[in-house]
């Protein structure tokens, strides 16, 4: 399996996916963090990158932060709040950060209230910051099994960005669900939107596929449409970022294009996210935080520039999907047909009432 961030001899350790994609059976191109301000620009900058993986080195990242301590407890306090800020700053789509930091917050105090020593806080961080590396494996294996109920033997699947091993610590929630499925000897042909500008699909989810030895065949964007038209894609699959509480989602630009389409093409469209994908403190999908990210990811393609110098660019990272155009979303303790505020509570409800 694909190890996307982990910890090791007092580093985390990413897997760089802006140097993927790399030669499959080659040695992988792996980025090692030994303080967080390194791991916070690994954020930024893409080298990791997914709702799922972001919150986990976001995790790690703070444990690396507080290994050496100050034994002052002030100081600890000013320390953690510090260091917890700064990664909130990191990235503004994905919930799933600001989950993995509400998380360690909520060690920190437990800790600090017990009268632990300086030393033993600071293990316990690194301990919670593996848990969620563990865990998060363990629910996409979990998000996998259910989802993958709803692909037939025969089905030809269509997925956009990478929501797979690369953009959690293993495994993967789209992804995951087609692994699931083919574990079950089902068969199905898989369509890679290219997934533009940073073209996650082309660079990430096809090297990911040819590693994984799953069939797949790469698209342009622009072809998507087509594709439908000519009965050439029956099902649609991707992952999310943060889902609203009426389920509303966002996600990697030009999810909401494809959603259309296949409302159009009267396809079903499904979205596979972990739990702690939802915001319940969102209504809607107009709430969810936008990134706009740097002009250069739209006029050049690596360093080779495509578009004149001097034009007006637009780069939102994201949009968002209306719940009426899901089919059902995918998570560990099950699928959520037809989003709403009801449906989607009364999951999370259970949810609750199991840990």
């Amino acid at each position: 399996m694909i190890r996307t961030v982990y910890w090791e001899n007092e580093a985390v350790v990413l897997l760089d996916q802006r140097k993927l994609p790399v030669a499959i059976g080659g040695s992988l191109p792996l980025l090692v963090c030994r303080n967080y301000h390194q791991v916070i620009q690994a954020i930024k900058t893409l080298a990791v990158r997914g709702a799922p993986a972001i919150g986990v080195a976001a995790a790690l990242g703070i444990a690396l932060g507080m290994r050496k301590v100050t034994r002052d407890r002030v100081a600890l306090h000013q320390r953690f709040a510090k260091i917890a800020t700064e990664f909130s700053h990191s990235r503004p789509t994905a919930v799933n950060l600001f989950w993995a930091i509400k998380q360690m917050k909520s060690a920190f105090l437990q800790a600090t209230a017990a009268d632990f020593s300086s030393a033993r806080i600071s293990q316990r961080l690194l301990e919670v910051a593996l848990e969620l590396v563990d865990n998060d494996i363990k629910t996409n294996i979990a998000l996998g099994e259910h989802g993958q109920a709803l692909i037939d033997d025969g089905d030809a699947i269509l997925t956009h960005c990478n929501a797979g091993a690369l953009a959690c610590a293993g495994y993967g929630t789209a992804l995951g669900v087609l692994r699931s499925a083919r574990q079950k000897g089902k068969n199905f042909s898989l369509f890679i939107d290219e997934t533009r500008p940073v073209l996650q699909g082309a660079r990430l989810t096809a090297w990911e596929m040819q590693y994984e030895k799953i069939p797949a065949t790469l698209i342009c964007d622009s072809m998507a449409g087509s594709l439908m038209a000519s009965g050439r894609v029956n099902k649609i699959i991707t992952g999310a970022d943060r889902i609203a509480a009426n389920g509303d989602v966002a996600n990697k630009i030009g999810t909401y294009s494809l959603a259309v389409l296949a409302k159009a093409h009267k396809i079903p469209f499904y979205v596979a996210a972990p739990l702690a994908t939802f915001d319940l403190s969102i209504d809607n999908g107009c709430d969810i935080p936008i990134e706009e990210r740097a002009p250069e990811e739209v006029t050049h393609i690596g360093v080779k520039r495509i578009a004149p110098k001097g034009i007006s660019v637009f780069n939102p990272a994201f949009d968002v999907t209306p719940a009426r155009l899901i089919t059902a979303i995918i998570t560990e303790r099950g699928i959520i047909k037809r989003p709403g505020k009801k449906s989607i509570r009364a999951l999370l409800v259970r949810d609750e009432g199991k840990r």
